[in-house]
C-alpha cells in the first residue's frame, strides 16, 4: 500500500509542477484579446502609429519621416515578437496609407512590410501616391 501511495504522490506531484510550469509559460505569453478592438493612435509629433497591445507596454509602431513639404518615407514596422503574424502591422498600414491619402501626400515606401501591404490592397488612391 505504500508504494502505490507513494506512487499516487509522486503523480500528483508531477502533475502540480506540469500545471505550474504550463500557468507560467502561459504568462508569458500575449495574447490579444478577441473582443477587444485593434485602435490605430497617430502620434504626428513623433510621426509614429501605433497600436498598444493589450493595454500593455507592448506596442506595436510604424514609424515614418517627412522627406519634402509633402513627401513622407513609411520607414519602419515593427511588431512585438509576441503578437507577429495577427495581422497587426495591417492595421498600423492601413493607417499609414490612409494618412498619406488624405493629406495629400507623395510616398516612398521603404518598409517592406509596407511595400507588401500595398501590392495586396492595390487601391488606386494608394497606388498614384507612391513615388518610385
Amino acid at each position: 500500500m505504500f508504494v502505490l501511495t507513494s506512487a499516487r504522490h509522486e503523480c500528483a506531484s508531477h502533475d502540480r509542477s506540469r500545471i505550474s510550469l504550463a500557468m507560467a509559460q502561459a504568462a508569458q505569453i500575449n495574447v490579444l484579446d478577441i473582443n477587444t478592438p485593434l485602435r490605430v493612435e497617430h502620434d504626428k509629433k513623433r510621426r509614429q502609429f501605433s497600436i498598444r497591445l493589450n493595454g500593455s507596454h507592448d506596442r506595436a509602431v510604424l514609424l515614418y519621416e517627412y522627406v519634402g513639404k509633402k513627401t513622407v518615407d513609411l520607414q519602419h514596422t515593427e511588431v512585438p515578437e509576441a503578437y507577429r503574424g495577427r495581422e497587426i502591422a495591417k492595421h498600423l498600414a492601413k493607417a499609414a496609407m490612409d494618412f498619406v491619402v488624405e493629406e495629400d501626400l507623395k510616398a516612398h515606401l521603404t518598409c517592406w512590410y509596407i511595400q507588401k501591404y500595398v501590392k495586396e490592397n492595390p487601391h488606386p488612391h494608394y497606388l498614384e501616391r507612391i513615388l518610385h
